[in-house]
């Protein structure tokens, strides 16, 4: 008999992301994020966001650690979005004054 490994906090609909059951909208590859990318620790993470409760963050952590490669593909899918979305978006009017001021300072210093 094979015993079926329960994440307390998390859901998990097919097809979709893990995501916080009492924090639908917090993604269990964001808290991940913040521990991988941050180098965060779980008290870290709480302090960070205080709506999270540490059983939530301990439980996404474990459901990581069991399903990495699905976490990471996820990852990896929205890095590769958030690429592709900034080479179609302009870039905002601010930072193309700054652009275009760094140029002109370049361009007198070489004067």
């Amino acid at each position: 008999m094979v015993a079926e490994t329960v994440y307390p906090h998390i859901v998990k609909a097919a097809g979709e992301p893990a995501r916080l059951e009492r924090h639908p909208r917090t993604r269990v590859a964001q808290i991940v994020m913040d521990y991988t990318e941050y180098g965060w620790s779980p008290d870290e993470i709480q302090r960070q966001h205080p709506y999270l409760s540490l059983a939530e963050i301990h439980s996404s952590l474990a459901y990581y650690f069991d399903h990495t490669e699905e976490i990471e593909r996820e990852i990896e899918a929205e890095w590769e979005a958030a690429q592709r979305l900034e080479q179609r978006t302009p870039p905002p009017p601010f930072l193309a004054r700054l652009r275009a001021l760094k140029r002109r300072h370049a361009n007198a210093a070489v004067s």
